[in-house]
């Protein structure tokens, strides 16, 4: 057992048994290094990742490979999902020298920690006209020795040149509509209309994009911007990207046609979407989106959450091959073979299923360049129920009846074999965006068990993970132990869900914290020289370069869900300073936004709130009927409406920093008056939520 037997993360667990001698990310590691003046060897991962496996197996493991890396460098493991800040320097300088990154990352530093050379993935010997691992080690050993004054000067370089990129001109320009407008069109070039989604090869479901494309919709009167965020949410919902009998999304598809995913289930995939589908149920009241919606929060709720409330960060890819228990294989919890389908089904139910499925004798994954899915099927649904009914002569009803049996028993099934690998860590940024998710299910779908869990979640996060004495926020909780200093994702995506949660539940803490920990956020990150907010506080000298990200990929950047909650709580709370923080950063970021928006989406929706004229609901009176008004609502996508209770409890919180608030309602009265107010104009009060629906129809 090396080092890392005495970390929590799961993903340095996973390695520590390993002939490597591993270190942790610290200074123990550091020292050793320019002691013995030995290069480092960073190798960044996670624990669900599928290649990072491989390569454990086939170096990490390995005795011979270990003692060249034992004997001439200093090994430092780090989990990407515990130190984002280390992932996204390291990243960063891997991409800048070779145009691409991935994970593993592996990277080759000086003992003052700059980078000189580096890569993803190393097979274990020279293939295909990539160099092996062992040939890459020996091979920088060699010219670190022969070479080091220009290994140090290089890594010197490649770390100004990062510095560079960080800054930006801060000449800004103004913020207007056209920026949406463009916005939209570079989404729309990449859009493939043939299978939906954005790019012509590998899909990721990026539903950042679906933000701001319904928004657009809804701003614009856009049917187009509509039709390419339905077909691909559909598209999605029906393909191999879904665990049909279980719920819940892998991370994305290796084709075009969404069919072959690659399997591991990440928690921020599954918050987001969530939301998409949501959004998408709103906008189109079919129950097709929300029944989508609901099986990703039930999966949620079933398989990753905690039994102290929080929420488990992902499942494996990888898992014990039913057929094969000595082997671990990409999928093998979820495909299929058709003769195990027909043994478990009745006949009636077998024809549907496979049929509806696509099951076919030989397996139906027609990309597997790995060999890995041979006589397996994904399940995925191009056909309807009542195509499939057809087909088998049955009615619709029967079809349907017939279909749903069946997966009951496959679910059932399934549950026997050995379920992929879970990383148990709890981080506040990702609970955060599922806090966000379960509040607003529970309002859209109608379901209070959504709100139970994202009240739990949110308990678990303020009495684990933050330390009120020290005003102190942590990132990561795992068995019994917070540690890591909170970075600026944790932060926005925490504090976003707690808005979530107030909109669901209308108890003030909830806005209270959220209002705190944005004043502690602004104290921590904000860059006061320029604008925005840097990823990490600055007080960790290991780290070369103050990142400031603003790239909305699988994860939304923290500066993008910053903006959003400035603006919001900037509203909720009469605090101008706050949408002035939001304006400074829409600026600071203007330049990206106009050259490239397209990498920034979200932040662009943040453009489309801040353009938008603030809308208030504004409920006075008893919580208990409140409930009744804010599920009529729920109804509508309005994204930028903002639900304010005035009740005993909460009146003079709001009516001292919202002036127009102050002569509403009586406090006396439990019955509900509404008011509902647009650029602080507000209609004439309504008393039933039937008149409620139809003025927010009218205005």
């Amino acid at each position: 057992m090396n080092r890392l037997q005495f970390e929590k993360s799961p993903y340095l667990l996973q390695h520590a048994q390993n002939p490597v001698d591993w270190f942790p990310w610290g200074t123990q590691a550091f020292e050793k290094a320019k002691k013995e003046n030995k290069p480092i060897f960073l190798s960044i991962g996670y624990s669900t990742c599928h290649w990072c496996h491989v390569m454990e197996h086939e170096s990490f493991e390995d005795e011979t490979v270990a003692k060249i890396m034992n004997s001439n460098f200093v090994c430092i493991k780090v989990d990407r999902e515990e130190r984002p800040d280390v992932d996204k320097v390291y990243m960063t300088a891997v991409q800048m020298m070779f145009g691409h990154g991935g994970w593993p990352l592996s990277v080759f530093l000086t003992p003052e920690l700059k980078p000189f050379y580096g890569g993803t993935y190393f097979p274990p010997k020279d293939m295909n006209g990539r160099p092996g691992f062992t040939t890459v080690l020996e091979r920088i050993s060699e010219v670190w020795q022969k070479e080091n004054d220009d290994i140090v000067h290089s890594g010197e370089e490649l770390i100004n040149a990062m510095l560079q990129q960080q800054c930006v001109n801060i000449e800004t320009s103004e913020i207007s509509e056209s920026m949406l407008k463009r916005t939209y069109h570079q989404l729309a070039a990449s859009y493939d209309v043939k299978y939906g989604g954005f790019g012509d090869g590998t899909k990721f479901p990026r539903p950042v994009i679906f933000n701001f494309l319904f928004r657009y919709y809804r701003r614009k009167k856009e049917d187009e911007a509509l039709k390419m965020s339905l077909t691909t949410l559909l598209a999605m919902a029906n393909s191999g990207m879904v665990d049909h009998l279980g719920g819940g999304f892998h991370r994305y598809s290796v084709d075009a046609q969404w069919r072959v995913p690659h399997f591991e289930k990440m928690l921020y995939d599954q918050a987001q979407l969530a939301h998409s589908y949501c959004d998408a149920y709103q906008i189109t009241q079919d129950e097709v989106f929300a029944a989508t919606a609901r099986e990703t929060l039930d999966y949620v709720l079933r398989d990753m959450t905690s039994s102290e409330g929080g929420f488990y960060s992902a499942e494996d890819a990888d898992s014990i091959d039913p057929k094969n228990p000595g082997r671990k294989t990409e999928g093998a919890f979820y495909v299929w073979e058709k003769n195990e389908i027909e043994a478990v089904l009745t006949p009636e139910e077998a024809k549907v299923f496979c049929l509806y499925y696509c099951v076919e004798e030989n397996g139906n994954a027609f990309s597997d360049p790995q060999n890995e899915f041979v006589k397996k099927n994904i399940l995925y649904s191009p056909l309807t129920i009542e195509e499939t009914a057809e087909k088998c002569g049955v009615t619709s009803e029967v079809c349907a009846r017939l279909l749903e049996s069946g997966k009951k028993k496959l679910f059932h099934h399934r549950a026997a074999r050995r379920r992929p690998h879970l990383d148990d860590k709890i981080l506040t940024g990702w609970n955060g965006l599922m806090i966000g998710a379960m509040a607003r299910g529970s309002r859209v779908l109608g379901e209070k068990k959504y709100l139970k869990a994202a009240i739990a979640s949110a308990e678990c996060i303020q009495k684990n993970l933050f330390h009120s004495a020290s005003q102190k926020l942590y990132r990561r909780y795992r068995s019994g132990e917070a540690k890591i200093d909170a970075q600026l994702d944790d932060y926005a995506f925490y504090i976003s869900g707690l808005l979530e949660l107030y909109f669901a539940t209308f108890d003030l803490r909830w806005l209270k914290f959220a209002s705190e920990l944005q004043g502690l956020q602004t104290t921590l990150f904000w860059d006061s020289s320029g604008a925005g907010f840097f990823d990490t506080d600055g007080k960790d000298s290991s780290l070369l370069v103050r990142m400031k990200e603003s790239y909305d990929g699988a994860e939304p950047s923290g500066n993008s869900v910053s903006v959003l909650n400035l603006l919001r709580l900037a509203e909720l709370t009469g605090e101008k300073q706050l949408k002035d923080y939001a304006e400074k950063s829409l600026k600071y970021f203007s330049g990206l936004l106009q050259q490239s928006p397209q990498t920034a989406p979200l932040m662009m929706s943040a453009v489309d709130s801040y353009l938008a004229a603030p809308m208030h609901l504004i409920l006075a009176g008893g919580k208990s009927e409140a409930e009744q008004f804010a599920g009529a609502v729920s109804k509508f996508y309005l994204p930028d409406l903002l639900q304010i209770l005035l009740d005993k409890s909460s009146k003079e919180y709001f009516q001292a920093k919202l002036p127009f608030t102050t002569l509403m309602g009586n406090e006396a009265e439990e019955r509900i008056t509404a008011y509902y107010c647009k650029d602080y104009a507000c209609q004439l009060p309504v008393k039933t939520a039937e008149e409620l629906v139809t003025l927010i129809q009218k205005y």
